[in-house]
């Protein structure tokens, strides 16, 4: 494993391919957990890949699209930083990774779990740099989200996106996050209709159980496509 930071804030930890031109995969999340990610994924049988984790994130800065008020009481605002961040993430963090990998990637993608899955699928306006995400458990209740994706158009068309939701995830008082399952399977339409191959999977329990059990199911599902 090799690691690095960026600005003194991000840190990196990539576990390289065995074997060259192999996909990259970029995650973006709360804990360094790579390797046993990178380990189980291998046990299970998908293909090799070069996996990059980035921790460190200031989640209502970096991951969130746009300005949006608080969901939660006594939470934080979300400040609308996933421009500046995905700037960051493919100018630095991307080209010093790959300096670490034999040979160009054959694809990249990037995945994560809650509002990182909703910086996967908006990168995917914003950057041809990913040509495959995966979105678990994302907060796609992220107030303009689905407006957004129904109104604009992917730098390019992504080959595969991978979404997933647990079945009690929707079952809450708070009016916002009521929404998630429904905008979730807007979203899924929106890339079927576009010709994208896309998964939708139901998980069992609410939005707190599994998270790196649904992050390898969903990085196994990008790999084996």
């Amino acid at each position: 494993m090799k690691a690095f930071s960026i600005h003194d804030k991000y840190s990196v930890h990539l576990i390289p391919a065995s074997a060259p031109e192999a996909p990259v995969i970029y995650l973006n999340s709360v804990s360094e957990e790579a390797q046993e990610i990178y380990d189980t994924l291998r046990h299970l049988g998908c293909p090799d890949l070069s996996l990059v984790s980035v921790t460190g994130l200031c989640w209502n800065r970096d991951l969130s699209p746009w300005e949006s008020p608080a969901v939660f009481r006594n939470g934080e605002a979300f400040e609308g930083g996933a421009d500046q961040y995905l700037g960051i993430l493919t100018k630095e963090i991307l080209p010093e990774a790959e300096k670490h990998v034999m040979g160009p990637p054959s694809w990249r993608g990037i995945a994560g779990y809650s509002l990182a899955g909703l910086f996967a699928l908006y990168s995917l306006f914003r950057t041809d740099a990913f040509s495959r995400a995966a979105s678990m458990s994302g907060s796609l209740w992220y107030p303009g989200f689905t407006e957004y994706v129904r109104s604009n158009t992917p730098s390019s068309r992504p080959d595969c996106v991978y979404l997933s939701i647990g079945d009690k995830e929707s079952r809450t008082k708070n009016p916002v996050l009521q929404t998630v399952l429904k905008d979730t399977e807007d979203i899924r339409d929106h890339f079927l209709k576009m010709g994208t191959d896309t998964r939708f999977q139901m998980e069992a329990g609410n939005h707190f159980v599994n998270e790196k059990e649904r992050i390898i199911s969903g990085l196994c599902w990008l790999l084996k496509r």
